[in-house]
This record gives structure tokens, C-alpha cells and sequence, in this order.
């Protein structure tokens, strides 16, 4: 026969309702534990089950207080399940707002970028109409460009850089392919329309892909390479109404995408060297002073000194309004260079390079309105055709990295 339950609890509770702290005590509820209160007439094998929160603390048999260290280990716990939440609801804005802000950036570069560019082929167009000099030309451009650069030094707008000579001997081979990229560009500039030799310089994304799987250990995929031809068709397209074929102009165009191509892939692998700690202005800074350098006596060696006033007289040139239009050049030069090499330094060759042909398509459409070139049904389509092929490599390219995750 199971033993009574012994009274005194009963008496206790009694005696703490008499004491003036009970109202402060928590009342019981049935969702309170209950634990064995032994009887003190009992075996201690049996026992009676009371509310363990209707006794108060101080009371024979009541609860105590839990020890500190338990405490401090479940306030610890409750820190890091409130940090945890907090990361999930917020730790993702400042990435995403970074993303968006890094996107504006190169979408604000790109614009300034092709706006430079379509300056520069049109005062170099009627530049080069006018003087037929495409070497002296070319010096005039890396000069204007070495002012700019030595007026950002001299003002502190951006900081100099401390080379040693092996450093220079580094950048020297790619001053020299800088230089005849630019000189190749400016003789089929010379030669043929805009509209072709951008034509021919669309085919740069071949270039860029072939030398970033030889220099860079790049390889892309089949969707990759694929995604490249609607953008070079669309392109050709664009400019078919544009054609006037020179084999000069052909061979300079091609000869400008192979050296332009080889600059920005080496520029982009020496840009990476932690030895070398040079950012992308100051880079393009030293290839355009010795690019400058090292055209000149190219400039004399083929050309001579043709940019003189009695020349420009004697051809019947408005010596004021071509300088005009030189300087414009030069600046336009100068500047879509920098921009196109700060952006070189933010994304791949083969996104600068998609770029680039995307650039082109702007290009001559600008040249052909600004010039009143009838517009025909075929450049609207090859214009179409190389947006939606970029769209498309814009859409591989982002889900290679996500495929490689998985």
C-alpha cells in the first residue's frame, strides 16, 4: 500500500503565503514541472509530486538559483543564435549593394568609353582626310596623351610611380605593340571607310580567346566560343553597306586586332604580378610616354616631317580648324585609351574584347549618321544579331561559375 503524502509541505506552503515577499512569487500553472517532494514519514523510495514553482526559494526543498556558469554559457548561446539571425537578414545587403554598385561603375565606364571613341574616329577621319600622315598622326596622339599624363603627375592627381629597370624592361615590349596596334589602326583608318576597318576589328574576340588559352591557361567552352559568332556576324552585318575593300586597309585592321589583342592580354598578366604592384593607370601612363618615345623616330624614318605650316599651306589646309580637330583626336585618343585600360583591369580580355565589337557596332552607326550614310534594313539586323549574341555570352559567362560551384 502506497505511502500518504505527509502534510508539511502544506504547512510550508501556508507559512510562505504569511511571508511579505509571496506576492512576488509566481503562482502555479500546470504546464509548471513537478518533481518528487519526499515524505519525511516516507521510505525515500516514495514521495509526493508538487508544483516545483509554487515554492519559493529560501524554503527547505525549493529550487536554487542555476550556477553562474550555465548561466554565461546559455547567454553565450542566445548572443549566437541572435548574431546568426541578424547575418541571415542583413549580411547579404551590403554584397548586393555592392554588386550594384560595381555594376554602375562599369556601365558608366563602358558609356564613357564608347562616347571617347566615337569623338575620336570622326576628328581622326577628317584628320587623316586632310593629312594623309597615319605614323605622324599617330606621334601627335601619344604626344597629347604624355602631356595629360605628366599633368597628372606634376598636380598629385594621381600617384607617381617608383620603377626599377627591370620593371621598364618589362613594359617596353608592351610600349612597342601599344604603339603598333595604334599605327596599324590609323593606316587602314587612312585607307578605307570606319565602317570597315571596324568591320575587320571585330574579329578581336578570336583574337583575345586564342592568346588568353596561350598565355593565360583560359579555356572556354564550346557555348562560349559559340556565343562569339553572332556577335562578329552581327558586326559584318552592321557594315556590309559600309564595305570599300583595301588590301592595305584589310592587313592593317587584321595586323591592329593581333597587337591589340597581344597588348591586352600581357597587360592583363603583368597587371596581375604582385612583384611588379603597378595599377592600371600608371601602366598605361609609362606604355603611352614610351609608346611616344619610340614612334617618333618611326615617324621620321617613314614619313618626315610633313605637319609643318608651309606643307599644311601649300596643300591648302585650314591650318587653325586641323589643329582644332588634331587636338580633339588626341584628347578623345588619350582618354578612351585610359578608360578602356581601367576597365581591362576590372573584367577578363574576353569580356573586354566582347565589349570592344560591341563598341564597333556604335561606332558605325554614329560614323554613318554623322557622315548621312543611307542606313539599310542590314545594318539594323547585324546590329540586332550582335546585341543578342553578347546578351548571350553575358549569360554564359555568368552561369560558367555557378556550374563549377555545384
Amino acid at each position: 500500500m502506497a505511502a500518504s503524502c505527509s502534510p508539511w509541505p502544506s504547512r510550508a506552503w501556508a507559512v510562505a503565503r504569511r511571508s511579505p515577499s509571496f506576492p512576488s512569487l509566481p503562482l502555479p500553472s500546470p504546464s509548471h514541472q513537478v518533481v518528487s517532494w519526499p515524505s519525511p514519514s516516507s521510505s525515500p523510495s516514495h514521495g509526493c509530486r508538487w508544483p516545483v514553482a509554487a515554492l519559493p526559494l529560501g524554503i527547505r526543498g525549493g529550487l536554487r538559483p542555476l550556477p553562474a556558469g550555465a548561466s554565461r554559457a546559455g547567454a553565450a548561446v542566445r548572443t549566437r543564435t541572435a548574431a546568426v539571425a541578424a547575418a541571415a537578414d542583413g549580411g547579404s545587403k551590403p554584397e548586393t549593394a555592392a554588386g550594384i554598385s560595381r555594376t554602375l561603375q562599369l556601365g558608366a565606364m563602358i558609356l564613357v568609353w564608347y562616347m571617347l571613341n566615337i569623338c575620336f574616329n570622326i576628328y581622326n577621319k577628317l584628320v587623316l582626310k586632310a593629312v594623309p600622315f597615319p605614323y605622324t598622326i599617330t606621334t601627335f596622339q601619344f604626344a597629347s596623351g604624355s602631356f595629360y599624363i605628366t599633368l597628372m603627375w606634376l598636380l598629385n592627381l594621381h600617384p607617381r610611380p617608383r620603377l626599377s629597370l627591370k620593371q621598364y624592361a618589362k613594359i617596353l615590349p608592351l610600349a612597342l605593340i601599344h604603339m603598333l596596334g595604334n599605327v596599324f589602326t590609323n593606316v587602314s583608318l587612312g585607307k578605307v571607310a570606319i565602317s570597315f576597318t571596324h568591320t575587320i576589328k571585330a574579329m578581336e574576340p578570336f583574337f583575345s580567346v586564342l592568346l588568353s588559352v596561350l598565355f593565360l591557361g583560359e579555356t572556354p567552352s564550346i557555348l562560349v566560343l559559340g556565343s562569339l559568332v553572332p556577335i562578329v556576324g552581327g558586326v559584318v552585318l552592321a557594315s556590309m553597306t559600309e564595305v570599300s575593300f583595301n588590301w592595305i586597309g584589310f592587313w592593317s585592321a587584321m595586323a591592329s586586332n593581333l597587337t591589340n589583342q597581344s597588348r591586352n592580354v600581357f597587360s592583363k598578366k603583368l597587371l596581375a604580378d604582385k612583384e611588379d604592384s603597378l595599377d592600371d593607370i600608371n601602366l598605361f601612363s609609362i606604355m603611352t610616354v614610351m609608346a611616344f618615345l619610340l614612334s617618333a623616330p618611326l615617324m621620321l624614318s617613314v614619313e618626315g616631317i610633313k605637319f609643318s605650316p608651309s606643307y599644311l599651306q601649300s596643300a591648302g589646309v585650314n591650318i587653325k580648324e586641323l589643329c582644332v580637330k588634331a587636338a580633339l583626336a588626341g584628347t578623345c585618343f588619350h582618354f578612351y585609351q585610359q578608360v578602356s585600360y581601367s576597365l581591362l583591369a576590372r573584367v577578363s580580355p574576353v569580356t573586354h574584347s566582347v565589349t570592344n565589337s560591341l563598341k564597333r557596332v556604335v561606332v558605325i552607326v554614329s560614323t554613318v549618321l554623322f557622315f548621312r550614310t543611307p542606313i539599310s534594313p542590314i545594318n539594323a539586323l547585324g546590329t540586332g544579331v550582335a546585341l543578342a549574341g553578347v546578351f548571350l555570352y553575358s549569360q554564359l559567362r555568368k552561369a560558367k561559375p555557378k556550374a563549377k560551384a555545384a
